[in-house]
Parts: structure tokens; sequence; C-alpha cells
């Protein structure tokens, strides 16, 4: 939490200096801006919306596979136990692992020719507080009911 607090911090900081900048350059250039706000509409119209935080996936979601032929359907592998199903787009999921050896997961991959055949990697690599071991790669070839 302290890292998106920062984060945030430095983005305001810089949305700041930014405007300061942008306005010493205005008033440079003999424009007086109408309203002496340091905040204004266009103060942040360049941002756009995007992921903060780590590249890979962390915390116990270890990896989702999306159906290329049925964007509604997905795998989630999760690391703190089991193989998650959605095909409503992630409003319900069901677990479709509980009858297996393994609980922990970090891999999901659907080949993109047979969407049927599911390949599900064990174990996760995150070090966090817990880490737990898997026992190989399963594949299923009726999409994960067996």
């Amino acid at each position: 939490m302290q890292r998106y607090l920062f984060i945030l911090a430095l983005a305001v900081l810089a949305g700041s200096l930014g405007v300061t900048a942008a306005a010493a350059q205005d008033k440079a250039r003999g424009k007086e801006e109408a309203n002496d706000s340091r905040w204004s509409a266009g103060t942040f119209s360049g941002l756009k919306w995007r992921a903060l935080g780590p590249a890979l996936m962390s915390g116990r979601i270890g990896d989702i596979a999306v159906n290329p032929r049925d964007k509604a359907h997905w795998y989630v592998a999760v690391a703190s136990g089991n193989l998650w199903e959605t095909r409503n787009g992630g409003v319900t999921f069901k677990p479709i692992f509980d009858d297996q050896g393994s609980y922990s997961f970090r891999c999901v991959a659907i080949d993109p020719t047979q969407p049927q055949v599911v390949w599900l990697g064990t174990g996760e690599n995150n070090s966090q507080r817990s880490v737990s071991y898997g026992d190989g790669v399963y594949k299923s070839r009726d999409g994960g009911r067996s």
C-alpha cells in the first residue's frame, strides 16, 4: 500500500511541476492565465489510465488464460488454491481442480488451436510469506473437466 501511495505522490508532484513549468513558459511568452489556479481541466488531459504495479502478476493470482474463441471464458490459476473457471467474463467463477492432488498453481495456458486443451503448471514462484510446491504439469483435453 505504501508503494502505491508513494507512486501517487510522485505523480501528483510531477504533474504539479509540469503545470508550474508550463505556466512559467506561458508567462514568458506574454500569455496570462485567466484563472490563476494551478489546476485546470487541461492539467490532466495528457494522462491516460494504466495499470500501476509490478510487470508480472503477483499476490495469490498466478495466471489468467482467456479462450481465444470465447472472450468470456477464462481460467484463473490461484497460488493459494485451485483453478477457477468463468464462462461469463468474471461475473461468477467455479473451482474445477478440487479432486486433484495439487492445490497451488502458477501457470495456465489454453491451446490456441484447440481451446478445449488446457495446460496447468503447479506450484508457485512468488517469494512471499508462504510458497507452495507443485507436483508437475497437468493437461486436460476436455476444458478442465478431467
